[in-house]
């Protein structure tokens, strides 16, 4: 039996955070990314999306290996991938390809490279905006090549791959539901301290990654994803091995309109308590109708951001306490309670504060995963 051991969330093509390549897409080159596992087994699969594309994207190769340095793989352990069986395959429009499972020995906390080779012109690519890990491109078939050389551009995305399988026998991951707090956003660029990198080292148990910077829970996004309550399903619920749901969502909903700064908070419709608690409940729905354990995490404090303003205190304080109090999640973990300034609880406590007053530092999100691990 697999079990998800790695995910990322796929992402309409747009120009995101940072330059990246989802928009011009790939032609005779070679992509190399790096991911970090949270399960560790004796057989690999990955899994590719292009939720979004309008065409078949051909994959010429592919492979797999333990990470070395940078863009090299460990010596012996490059591994080919097939897909039915043949050496090339195609991700369908708005679909998904799975390769083949092929032996690969790895362990939980390890990191894997995956190699992509596009021969012909994939158009705009399905991706995820946020890696905070670098991955390479380079000209040519590179797929069958351990070592770094050509390998002379870099990224800080991840294209079409959306997760990794590995065959642990598993049903005791976690999915970690959120916006650019769950993706990682703070946390030191290529030093895995997410809070669910640290929440996987803590338990033992898989942890998936289901965030996306900038979500919304109740609106679509041409920068920022698919709404939280239709990408669910997507995202968690057709993932293998899952069985606790954590959902961190609805800051964005509040705190986009609060600020004329930033064109790709746009729209921002004005959404009161009411419509929040609607869209939790109707995540709770979805997560319990397929069969999982679903925990409601406090908003975080958010005082002295570009999300903040009188409405917004007013909005997050309801939906705070309904989280609180309700009843209706299985379990909830304060989070806003556990990160807040004594002196001041509207606001991030200063050592837990990457800068900006909206997101946490390494620091914080390790206190983020200590609640979750009591919870769970």
């Amino acid at each position: 039996m697999f079990t998800t051991s790695w995910t990322a969330s796929p992402q309409l093509p747009s120009e995101g955070f940072t330059p990246n390549w989802s928009r011009e897409g790939f032609w005779r080159q070679s992509l190399r990314q790096v991911v970090r596992l949270s399960a560790g087994g004796g057989r690999v699969r990955v899994r590719l999306s292009h939720a979004y594309g309008t065409s078949p994207v051909r994959v010429a190769g592919a492979s797999v290996g333990r990470t070395a340095a940078g863009a090299a793989v460990e010596p012996g352990s490059l591994t080919r991938l097939t897909f039915g069986g043949a050496a090339q395959g195609a991700i369908p429009a708005r679909g998904e390809l799975v390769s083949d499972d092929v032996p690969l020995a790895v362990a939980a906390g390890e990191s894997v490279t995956v190699t992509l080779h596009f021969d012909t012109t994939t158009g705009p690519a399905t991706f995820h905006a946020q890696a905070f890990t670098t991955g390479y491109r380079g000209e040519g078939d590179r797929s069958a090549d351990p070592g770094a050389e050509g390998f002379d551009a870099a990224t800080e995305s991840w294209y079409f791959l959306s997760a990794v399988e590995v065959d642990a026998g598993r049903t005791d991951a976690v999915a970690l539901f959120g916006d650019s707090i769950t993706d990682g956003f703070g946390s030191t660029p290529g030093a895995n301290r997410r809070w669910s990198d640290v929440l996987a080292e803590r338990t033992g148990r898989p942890v998936l990654n289901a965030g996306i910077g900038g979500n919304l829970l109740l609106n679509d996004s041409a920068w920022y994803g698919e709404k939280g309550v239709h990408r669910l399903r997507r995202d968690v619920l057709d993932r293998s091995g899952v069985d606790t749901l954590v959902v961190l969502l609805g800051l964005n909903d509040i705190g986009f309109s609060e600020t004329d700064e930033q064109p790709t908070y746009k729209p921002a419709p004005v959404v009161d308590a009411g419509e929040l608690i609607a869209g939790h409940r109707e995540l709770i729905r979805q997560g319990r109708e397929a069969g999982l354990r679903v925990i409601g995490a406090t908003l975080l404090p958010f005082g002295g951001s570009d999300h903040w303003g009188e409405r917004a205190a007013k909005v997050s304080h309801e939906l705070n306490e309904w989280i609180r109090s309700s009843g209706e999640y299985d379990a909830v973990v304060d989070l806003n309670r556990a990160l807040a300034d004594p002196a001041d609880p509207d606001r991030l406590r200063p050592p837990y504060d990457f800068g900006d007053h909206l997101h946490p530092n390494d620091a914080g999100y390790e206190v983020m995963a200590e609640a979750v691990r009591a919870a769970l």
